[in-house]
């Protein structure tokens, strides 16, 4: 079974997590050892948007906005590889055909951003479709997705399901822009409905979430 994990950076890197990075090589390694072909896909988190946001204090195009968050996701890829040691590639995939290659060679393949204009997100979206992905789960700092901000609404109410139709509804952001922060981005989201691959979020704080979504249990909210 091939499996994209996609492990928000406001999870694991805002701050930065030792304690639950090293609770996800666990899972990483199990799912492996249970014959699971995973590509992980990590952002860059609040560092990330830090750079972001002093490189557009210094003038720097968007373009160059992305790039830095580029690096700081791949820096986070970069340590959780580390930490797989033999279970992991030698290098950080900078391509999906590298990605594809690695996953080949029976590795836990961990991986950040690609290139400017594309999120993390979008990355995830486009390796899945790929490899024919049975299954995206995506470990964000919610239970699933509400029906408005639960941030902002404390009478919103999380949907157990939804489609990726009514998903577009309910964001405010319907483009790439360096930094955007929802559960998923615009552009992820039409791949994922282009190809109808089965998409799970949920809350990223408990890693063993991932492996019930994987294990057909209920949580999170599931995106059809």
């Amino acid at each position: 079974m091939f499996i994209v994990i996609r492990i928000g950076g406001s999870v694991i890197a805002s701050p930065t997590n030792p304690k639950l990075i090293n609770q996800y090589i666990k899972l990483l390694k199990q799912l492996r050892k249970k014959s699971y072909k995973i590509i992980t896909v990590v952002g860059g988190g609040a560092l990330a948007r830090e750079f972001i946001k002093t490189a557009n204090q210094l003038g720097l195009s968007e373009e160059a906005q992305d790039w830095l968050a580029i690096k700081v996701s791949r820096l986070y890829a970069l340590l959780v590889t580390l930490k797989l040691n033999k279970n992991g590639t030698k290098n950080i995939p900078t391509s999906i055909s590298e990605a594809v290659k690695a996953l080949e060679k029976d590795k836990i393949v961990v991986m950040g951003g690609l290139k400017p204009g594309m999120t993390t997100d979008t990355v995830a979206a486009l390796i899945a479709q790929k490899i024919k992905a049975q299954l995206l789960v995506k470990a964000t700092d919610q239970d699933g997705i509400y029906n408005k901000d639960p941030r902002k609404y404390e009478d919103a109410e999380k949907l157990d399901t939804i489609t990726y139709h009514d998903l577009t509804q309910l964001f405010e952001q319907n483009r790439h822009k360096a930094g955007i922060h929802q559960i998923l981005d615009p552009v992820a989201i039409k791949i994922l409905q282009k190809t109808n691959i089965k998409t799970i979020i949920v809350n990223g704080y408990t890693p063993k979430n991932i492996q019930q979504a994987i294990e057909g249990q209920k949580i999170g909210t599931v995106i059809t």
